[in-house]
C-alpha cells in the first residue's frame, strides 16, 4: 500500500508548512488516474498525523476526473482509464487531468494576541 508512504509525506509538508501551529483542515486534489485510493489515505492520515500539528485535523479529498485530449482531432475525453479511443478512432491521447495529488489548501488555527 504506497498511500501509507504518501500520507507521510503529505504530513510532514504541511507540518512543515503549518510553521508549529495547529491543522484544522487539510484539502487535498487526487487524481481518478492517479492510481492513489483515497480511502487508504484517509485511513492513514489519522495514523500519520497523530503527535504532530495535524493531529485532529479534518481531510478532505476532492476527486479530479480523467480527461485526455485526442492529438488527431483536438478532442478532450473523458477517461475512466489512463488509455481510450477517441470518436475520431484514434487511440493517441495526451492525458491532461486526473493524475493530480495536490495539497490544495490547509487550515490553520488562529492565536488572538
Amino acid at each position: 500500500m504506497h498511500e501509507l508512504g504518501i500520507t507521510q509525506n503529505i504530513v510532514a509538508i504541511v507540518s512543515e508548512h503549518a510553521q508549529g501551529a495547529k491543522v484544522k483542515r487539510v484539502l487535498l486534489e487526487i487524481g481518478k488516474l492517479s492510481a492513489i485510493m483515497p480511502d487508504a489515505v484517509r485511513f492513514c492520515f489519522d495514523v500519520c498525523s497523530q503527535g504532530t500539528v495535524l493531529a485532529g485535523a479534518k481531510l478532505e479529498i476532492l476527486e479530479i476526473p480523467g480527461l485526455g485530449k485526442c492529438c488527431e482531432c483536438g478532442a478532450e475525453i473523458p477517461l475512466e482509464q489512463p488509455f481510450g479511443r477517441c470518436k475520431c478512432g484514434s487511440v493517441k491521447l495526451d492525458l491532461i487531468a486526473g493524475e493530480e495529488l495536490k495539497i490544495k489548501e490547509i487550515e490553520v488555527e488562529e492565536l488572538c494576541v
